[in-house]
């Protein structure tokens, strides 16, 4: 018997069972009490929290494609800054069939899962081919699958095993030729990253990298005004707060402002913010004179922007306090490591 089955016939039977019956119905009694409302956004946001939110691809498209030799594999670099390719491209420059979804993701973890047990090291590579990331890549397409950049040599690195060893069954020596093809194309890359390295481009191609995030983020001209801030969102801010709501929109709190960076600007790309309060004039007094969100673009900017404020509501509805909420948009929507520190955005 468990040392907790010896502990339960020590305490009385009769408190035990009445225990665990409590318990349950203490649960059940506080998830009747919760509103339809508030039952749906704690389901969203756990939900949210256990996946996570479909990072935004900032670069990259079906029209840019990764190529090497005769093979091309769309590519992009998430708002995270992981370089990822789609995984009916990596599926079509490995030599398999293009079928999507999960269906694709399982074939290539049964590959490599065989290769494998045929005795080739293949450490957790398998499991990481069967879990891709979805992500949102750019232009109209609503979300796509894919996988980091550098799971590809890793596999080519398997095949090769696998058919220097003999292990290739005749209908996947296709897969050896194309394995070789790629594995070549990786060394005359790595002769260019170690060129970049030594001359210090490396820096230069980083700075050119935050520069397509912000012009893909910031527009070149400030936009005309529109409301975008809902008011259920400073309701919310206001209420986590404990602060007295405003019958008078434009009496809101100044510390509204940093509030407004902390959860807002500072999660949305990186450097984005930095870019907004460069862009946006002061007055005398200090304030800005243009709301932030009229220089973001209205390609991707805009959108951004207005998902992030509806998955902001969502995790505030789900919570009881500010600290609950912060722990949770910590955690779904984190900051970029670039964010500053202070600095007002008196959004409104």
């Amino acid at each position: 018997m468990s040392q907790d089955g010896k502990d339960n016939e020590k305490k009385n039977p009769h408190a035990v069972a009445l225990s665990a019956l409590g318990a349950a119905k203490g649960g059940e009694e506080r998830a009747r009490r919760l509103s339809p409302e508030k039952r749906s956004a704690i389901a969203k946001v756990a939900s949210m929290t256990r996946w996570g939110p479909a990072p935004l691809a900032i670069c990259g498209s079906t029209d840019q494609p990764l190529k090497i030799g005769n093979i091309e594999i769309p590519c992009y670099v998430l708002e995270d800054g992981r370089r990822v390719l789609s995984q009916r491209g990596l599926q079509a420059g490995i030599g398999m069939s293009t079928s999507g979804g999960t269906g694709g993701a399982h074939r290539m973890a049964r590959l490599v899962g065989s290769l494998g047990a045929k005795g080739i090291e293949t450490k957790d590579l398998a499991s990481r081919i069967d879990n891709p990331i979805l992500f949102k890549p750019t232009g109209a397409t609503p979300k796509a699958y894919g996988y980091e950049a550098t799971i590809l040599p890793e596999i080519c690195e398997v095949v090769l095993e696998a058919r220097k060893r003999g292990l290739l069954q005749v209908q996947q020596e296709h897969l050896g030729v194309q394995a070789e093809i790629l594995v070549r194309g990786f060394a005359r890359v790595g002769i260019i990253a170690l060129v970049d390295e030594a001359t210090g481009y490396q820096d230069l191609r980083a700075r050119l990298a935050l520069a397509e995030i912000l012009e893909a983020f910031i527009a070149k001209e400030l936009r005309p005004y529109l409301k975008m801030f809902p008011a259920e969102f400073y309701r919310e801010v206001y209420r986590l707060r404990k602060w007295r709501y405003p019958r008078v929109s434009n009496r809101r709190t100044p510390l509204l402002g940093h509030v407004t960076n902390d959860i807002v600007y500072d999660r949305l790309a990186p450097g984005v913010r930095v870019e907004l309060h460069k862009l946006t004039p002061r007055n005398e007094k200090g304030k800005l004179t243009k709301k932030l969100f009229q220089w973001l673009t209205e390609e991707i900017g805009d959108p951004r922007l207005r998902e992030h404020l509806a998955k902001s509501v969502l995790l505030m509805k789900a919570s009881e306090d500010w600290p609950e909420f912060m722990k949770l948009i910590d955690r779904a929507l984190p900051k970029f490591p670039d964010s500053p520190v202070g600095d007002s955005s008196d959004e409104g």
